[in-house]
């Protein structure tokens, strides 16, 4: 009988602690994620395996705005190497992405010759927040660390196996030594 006590003790406590904590292996993935481009064509991040992503949050009227530049000559320098600069617009801070998907797009392009991918204007806090975005700044979500996005142009990394490696604030650039070398690291062998 207490044979029977304990091994009951032992299931119920291997099936309590197996549904109540998710494993690294259960965890949402950044490639189970759909994602809209500016065009308007949805399309799953999953199509972007084997890539280094760098996913940063941009806006059209911030003083941080210039960092179009830098991101896309980076992407120029390194894209042929397996890097990807993925831009969401987001309007959450100070309403400083005002515009429609087309505006954005155009301004993009006219103003800093933007040819790396863009995508549709999402959230990225708050109640409203894309589940991409939930996924990035939310430890529960992505199992490696929690990065509230402070402003604008917040950036993302994430290794060619879709793993979230690191976060780098606004006003970093891609240009300084850290992340510059952060990125490097971080490319396809």
């Amino acid at each position: 009988m207490k044979y029977l006590f304990v091994s009951g003790l032992l299931f119920f406590g291997l099936a309590f602690s197996f549904f109540a904590f998710k494993s690294n292996n259960d965890m949402a993935k950044i490639y189970d994620f759909k994602v809209e481009t500016i065009d308007g064509e949805e399309i799953e991040l999953s199509q972007y395996k084997g890539k280094t992503l760098l996913i940063v949050n941009v806006a059209s009227k911030c003083g941080l705005t210039p960092q179009y530049e830098e991101l896309q000559a980076l992407y120029e320098e390194y894209k042929d190497q397996g890097l990807l600069i993925l831009g969401f617009p987001a309007n959450n801070f100070m309403g400083q992405e005002p515009g429609s998907n087309e505006e954005i797009k155009s301004f993009c392009r006219m103003n800093y010759g933007v040819g790396f991918p863009m995508f549709a204007k999402i959230s990225v806090q708050g109640d409203d927040i894309h589940p991409l975005y939930s996924y990035l700044t939310q430890k529960s979500e992505n199992g490696v660390f929690d990065a509230k996005v402070r402003w604008n142009f917040q950036k993302f990394l994430v290794s060619p196996q879709g793993e979230l490696l690191q976060s780098f604030g606004p006003r970093q650039k891609v240009t300084e030594v850290e992340v510059r070398e952060a990125i490097i690291a971080a490319l396809p062998k």
